[in-house]
Formats: C-alpha cells, structure tokens, sequence
C-alpha cells in the first residue's frame, strides 16, 4: 500500500528537465516527450547550464545533460545536480562521443546511463529508460 505522499508523486507528471545548448536538439525531444507520453510529463529544456541549475531540485524525476557545453559541462552539472539533491540513478549523459568513451568519463554508479546522440541502437535504449522512467 502506498502512502499519500506516494501516490502524489505516482499521479503528477514526471519533471523531465534537458540541459543542451542545442535548441533544436531540444525541441525535438519536446516534440518527442509530448506525442509519446502527453501530460503524462512536464518537459523542460534549458540551452543555458547557468539558468538550469537554478532549476535543478529533488523532485526531477529525470535529468538529461549534454555532455559538452560552454561555461559548464555535463560532468559539472551532474555533480551539482547531486548537491542539488537529484540522486545520480535520475541522471543521464548525452553526447556524440562514442559510449565507449562515455563509458570511461562515466562509471556504471555515477549516472543512470551514457547515450550516444546519434547512434540509432542508442536511441532506442534510451526510449526503453524513459519509458522506465514514466513507470515509476
């Protein structure tokens, strides 16, 4: 049985937050999160790493960070994102560096996953977390 704390967090939509400093990367994953998973989500997306820190709070059931940025980079922000109180299994690092080379930036503890931007297979892993993701 489930407390009403909860089940209040079970009915909200899941706080999906992006930091890329593509707006068109972005607004393609808006364009994703909404046909895919409707109000079922409530998308976020910043370009600027600056302004999406003052965003980042326990309640983001998902945060997905570029890898490479100017001012901050993922790494950074994943870090400060864990001092923010998002746990590092809601984490995910984006790039188009190959995922062997994310792999090494990252070990398995230090994120929920490391996904290649456009390899295709890595795509399609990464629609199975985020359907996961709105399980929960």
């Amino acid at each position: 049985m489930m407390s009403d704390s909860e089940e209040a967090a079970r009915s909200r939509p899941k706080r999906i937050v992006l930091v890329d400093d593509s707006a068109l990367y972005a607004e393609a994953w808006r364009a994703v999160f909404h046909s895919r998973y409707g109000e079922r989500v409530a998308f976020e997306a910043y370009q600027d790493p600056v302004e999406a820190l003052r965003h980042f709070a326990a309640d983001v059931d998902l945060l997905l960070l570029d890898l490479e940025m100017p001012v901050l980079d993922g790494r950074k922000l994943a870090v400060m994102a864990e001092q923010r109180g998002i746990a590092c299994r809601r984490i995910v690092i984006l790039s188009a560096h190959s995922a062997d080379e994310l792999h090494e930036l990252f070990p398995p503890s230090s994120c929920l996953a490391v996904i290649n931007k456009t390899e295709p297979k890595q795509q399609q892993a990464f629609l199975m977390i985020l359907d996961s993701v709105m399980k929960r």
